[in-house]
């Protein structure tokens, strides 16, 4: 699957919790990266999803938010992956950061330079990514 989305997480469901309007779905990548997403029950049901079933989650680098230092501070963002920072790419406006986390898997996020020079994002720093459920499209094999 070729998509313009920078982050692709492919994996398995591993659970799913129905409702009225919107359905939980939790994918598995082989190396134990979860991530959740939340669909609306029409996707979910189009898409087939049910407990095993092949899925790949993906972000776009923009919704995924930084952090290097919580400080104790609890996120309401459902995705939370800390690993090292693997790369910098400055930018006029805008940097892109890529976190390497445990397992094998990246995350690529694309912040403000400024934050950027603010946070210190320096190879080899750790770094969490955090995105929102709501962030995360689902896609199942044709």
């Amino acid at each position: 699957m070729k998509t313009s989305a920078r982050n692709q997480f492919e994996g398995r469901v591993t659970a799913l919790k129905t409702g009225a309007v919107n359905d939980e779905v939790e994918i598995t990548t082989a190396q134990g990266v979860k991530i959740v997403a939340i669909v609306t029950h029409e996707s979910a049901v189009g898409l087939g999803l049910a407990l095993g079933k092949a899925a790949v989650a993906l972000v776009k680098a923009p919704s995924v938010i930084v952090v290097t230092d919580g400080g104790g501070v609890r996120f309401s963002a459902r995705n939370n992956l800390a690993g090292t920072v693997a790369r910098v790419q400055a930018g006029a406006v805008n940097a892109e950061v890529v976190i390497d986390v445990p397992g094998g898997v990246s995350v690529a996020a694309i912040v403000t330079q400024d934050s950027a020079d603010r946070l210190g994002l320096a190879v080899g720093k750790p770094a969490t990514a955090l995105f929102k459920a709501s962030s995360v499209i689902v896609g199942v094999p044709a």
